[in-house]
């Protein structure tokens, strides 16, 4: 029954612009097996006058069955799909961190011929993962330094910290890594990670406060808790290790 549905996809395609949801959208209702009347809205004044003519805002515009659905996100909903929420909190970025901080362990460990589960692997994901999320907060230092001043407490006293700290969390990283300048990585390893904890531990669990966390960089809705106080407690966790002697 829905093989023989039709559906009409009205978007923009012009020279400097093809519109991505409208691409997005024609790959749905293919997918679903209905026949489409793919419209191309060629220029500025041919889409306005399209949005004027069926008193809408944006494109693209799909019909089914001459029935105006709306756009990518409404067209999902009518199909029964997730939409995402983009307010909505989400532990994925933090998450794919680690993911890819784990192979890229396992990865080092194979070029060097060391063995893939020993403690040399813990220590390369922890140092790794230090770099990678660094990188992250170094897209926007300004950004990021400003939604750490929400909670860590040695920022509030001292607004500077907070574009020190990207560039202090990937300098530990990379001397962890290579296990250079021991001397100099686990302190500020054990300083950046144990006011950290200490901060997100007083936000999160005294306070009850409901933030989101600066650790991906200023613009993610990764919720301040417990992802965010491992971030710390392992570099605490990296520096203590390395103090002890551990390999």
């Amino acid at each position: 029954m829905t093989q023989a549905r039709s559906a009409a996809i009205y978007r923009m395609v012009m020279p400097d612009h093809i519109c991505p949801y409208g691409i997005k959208a024609r790959w749905l209702l293919k997918r679903r097996g209905y026949r489409i009347e793919d419209h191309w809205l060629t220029s500025r004044a041919e889409t306005d006058a399209f949005k004027a003519a069926h008193d809408v805002k944006t494109t693209p515009q799909i019909f089914i069955d001459g029935q105006r659905i709306g756009g990518h996100d409404d067209l999902r909903r009518f199909l029964g799909l997730k939409v995402r929420d983009p307010d909505a909190t989400s532990y994925v970025p933090v998450l794919a961190v680690f993911a890819v901080a784990a192979l890229l362990a396992l990865a080092v460990n194979w070029l060097t011929f060391a063995p893939l589960i020993a403690f040399v692997t813990v220590e390369r994901f922890i140092a790794i993962a230090m770099m990678l999320l660094a990188m992250l907060k170094l897209q926007d230092v300004d950004r990021f330094a400003t939604m750490f001043l929400n909670y860590d407490l040695l920022a509030r006293r001292l607004p500077p910290y907070g574009r020190a700290y990207p560039f202090l969390e990937l300098g530990a990283g990379v001397l962890m890594l290579t296990r250079t300048l021991d001397w100099l990585s686990i302190p500020v390893a054990l300083a950046i990670g144990g006011i950290g904890a200490v901060s997100v531990f007083k936000a999160v669990y005294l306070e009850k406060r409901t933030l989101k966390c600066a650790c991906v960089g200023g613009s993610s809705n990764v919720p301040l808790g417990f992802v965010s106080l491992t971030e710390n407690v392992m570099m605490v966790a990296m520096a203590v290790w390395m103090t002890a002697g551990i390999h």
